[in-house]
């Protein structure tokens, strides 16, 4: 594959921000916004330290409805329960509770529900059984790489003499999806990436990419190759003479796609938010009905299938897909077996990140082993991460998983530093002002592995979308991440004149743009922020479930809420409003650096009970928040353990001073 080098000058592509600079009039969106199906004003809100406040699903005045008559009814269970009332919060009354609680494998849906999903199994069945050379096309994340174990891992286990070559682009060099190079290559035998090379592949099978590759799927098709695309993302616009505008594969597999070629259209698979792994695995499950010509297989392959769960999981919470329906259950059921796989390389990892001694939830995919693995595929080549799930030794596991973390400590660094410079330029050019409601940027000192991770840093910092991009040779390459109700990939399809290539999805993206229309199409972006984001999505909404007392917070009340776990995007942790409560302690910060905080809280007029809040990098706010204040809180109740003793504490999610 063809090399570019990012440190090389890019003329006058952008001198720190003053390409990008141009100022414009600040245009008048609507001042209104909807959160939750309700109209609101910032006015209207309680506002805390750090955010405004709603309730779930409630009105502007923080409320929806329930006057929270059952805060403070200490029950087991039931609706007056702290988990009771959080559920009703949510919308999960009797009748789906059970399931949510509870999520069990047999609520998938039967993977040939989804429309491709046979032709695509059949033809790999038979690559595989008649010694084809079969070439698994992956993405270079930790969705991407665990749909590709997933699949090579089945597929040997069915037929354990198939010719597989796994292949992932390599992220600066390449970009994402299927490229026409690597596709001829592949056809060819000229691979110089492939884990096996000189083999000329007659089935080629896309997994989290290929949706939008019509060019790569043309090649292909001319080539003699049959190309399976399995994707989640975005599908491409209609063409211009109606039809769906869809790659011409030999199969296309995708939870979304009707039976007429368009999305959501007839016959769609019941679930359309799975991951990229979450639809191989379907495709794996398939495989082994198909090969063992019945709905049940044998005890073996069954076991396997349950241990692709633990890789399904990673990808489920990595990718940040909606926690809910088939989703839950793969990341449920997956969890719990990551620390006892049975693939060397999870192992591996898994101590790498100092969790061997723990049981692996939600957090610890997306604090500890997912950035590990998108270190690889962001600083260096993510074919090892391949290789730590398929091919590799024990020792070389080993080898792989400590070489992530030194990875992932340097991609740390690097984050920093781009951080630092981006909200410069940022505020340099205007974008952090109410009237440029969107950040587009580009700086050749940029790697272009690392600012999809700033561009959320971004997002945290102002709340508006943001595109970063690093300037190479070969034009400026990056990713860009979003805010709620607001589509990215949308948006994108609006300036896509400007683009030289771009794919995504809702809440995150990447793109290609050349020198000379950067500006213009930081222009145009920021003109379809303008339109469609008011100013009062400029801010950080924090939203919570219900409103509590400390009386509430029992250990076997907060111990009850890890039944809605995993927690992550469309369930998160539950939020408690805690009203009319009084800081009886003085804060006090802890932690390494001192960046934490601290302080014991009761109802005003009571000494007892009282409740430990913990502010996590809260430091800077210790001059507002002191001894004897009235306050209110937005908490998530937890458990804290300390030399074997449980304590219920609170983490503050914002203060309101009274």
């Amino acid at each position: 594959m063809k090399k570019m080098s990012p440190s090389v000058e890019v003329g006058a592509l952008l001198t720190e921000a003053e390409v990008l600079v141009r100022a414009i009039e600040p245009t008048q969106a609507g001042s209104a916004d909807t959160r939750g199906g309700a109209r609101l004003r910032p006015s209207d809100l309680p506002r805390g330290l750090t955010s405004v406040w709603q309730r779930r699903g409630g009105n502007a005045n923080g409320s929806n409805g329930e006057k929270d008559a059952n805060a403070g009814a200490n029950t087991d269970n039931g609706i007056g329960s702290l988990i009771g009332r959080v559920m009703r919060a949510r919308g999960l009354d009797d009748v789906n509770s059970a399931d949510f609680l509870e999520p069990l494998l047999t609520h998938m849906h039967e993977p040939s529900l989804m429309p491709g999903m046979d032709r695509a199994a059949e033809r790999l069945l038979r690559a595989a059984r008649e010694g084809e050379s079969i070439a698994i096309y992956g993405d270079y994340d930790v969705d991407g790489v665990s749909a590709t174990t997933i699949l090579y891992h089945v597929l040997k286990a069915i037929a354990p003499d198939a010719k597989l070559t796994t292949y992932v682009p390599h992220r600066v060099e390449e970009g994402y999806g299927l490229n026409c190079e690597a596709i001829r290559e592949l056809a060819t035998g000229l691979v110089s990436g492939a884990a096996s090379s000189g083999i000329a592949h007659s089935v080629i099978v896309s997994v989290d990419c290929g949706v939008t590759a019509v060019e790569p799927a043309r090649i292909a098709r001319e080539l003699g190759v049959d190309l399976i695309i399995t994707d989640h993302h975005n599908m491409p616009e209609a063409a211009a003479d109606g039809s769906p505008g869809l790659p011409d594969a030999y199969a296309i597999v995708h939870p979304r796609l009707g039976t007429d070629g368009r999305e959501n259209g007839p016959g769609t698979y019941p679930f359309g938010e799975l991951c990229g792994a979450g639809v191989a695995f379907k495709l794996a499950w398939r495989l082994a009905t198909m090969a063992s010509g019945s709905s049940k297989v044998a005890p073996a392959l069954r076991q396997l299938l349950l241990d692709m769960l633990a890789l399904a999981s990673l990808g489920v919470v990595a990718d940040v897909v909606p926690l809910l329906g088939e989703n839950r259950v793969m990341a449920r059921h997956g969890l719990r077996r990551i620390k006892g796989s049975t693939l060397v390389g999870l192992r591996a990892l898994v101590e790498a990140a100092g969790l061997s001694g723990d049981n692996v939830d939600a957090v610890d995919v997306g604090f500890k082993l997912g950035p590990r693995l998108n270190a690889c595929g962001r600083m260096g080549h993510a074919r090892e991460a391949v290789e730590l799930f398929t091919t590799a030794t024990p020792e070389r596991a080993q080898e792989i998983a400590e070489g992530l973390t030194t990875l992932n400590t340097k991609r740390r660094s690097t984050e920093v530093a781009i951080l630092k410079r981006a909200v410069e330029m940022a505020e340099e050019a205007g974008m952090t002002l109410p009237g440029r409601r969107a950040i587009v940027l580009a700086h050749r000192d940029w790697h272009a592995g690392v600012v999809g991770i700033v561009c959320s840093r971004m997002v945290e910092k102002f709340h508006r979308p943001t595109i970063l991009m690093a300037a190479g040779e070969g034009g400026c390459h990056g990713s860009g991440r979003s805010v709620d109700g607001f589509s990215l990939h949308r948006a994108l399809v609006r300036c896509a004149k400007h683009l030289a290539g771009f794919g995504g999805h809702d809440m995150a993206a990447g793109v290609r743009v050349a020198h000379e229309n950067v500006a213009r199409f930081a222009e145009a972006f920021i003109e379809v922020a303008n339109e469609e984001i008011g100013e009062s999505d400029l801010v950080s909404v924090s939203e919570f479930d219900v409103e509590g007392r400390i009386q509430d917070m029992s250990l076997a009340q907060v111990q009850a809420l890890e039944q809605l776990a995993p927690f992550g995007r469309s369930n998160p942790s539950p939020i408690v409003r805690l009203r009319g409560v009084r800081i009886e302690t003085r804060p006090e910060t802890f932690g390494k650096y001192n960046k934490h905080l601290s302080f014991r809280v009761s109802e005003v007029g009571k000494i007892a009970p009282q409740l430990r809040l913990v502010g996590w990098n809260w430091a800077g706010q210790i001059d507002r928040v002191p001894r004897g204040a009235k306050i209110e809180a937005l908490i998530k109740p937890r458990v804290s353990i300390f030399a074997g003793n449980a304590n219920v504490e609170g983490e503050i999610v914002d203060v309101l001073v009274e």
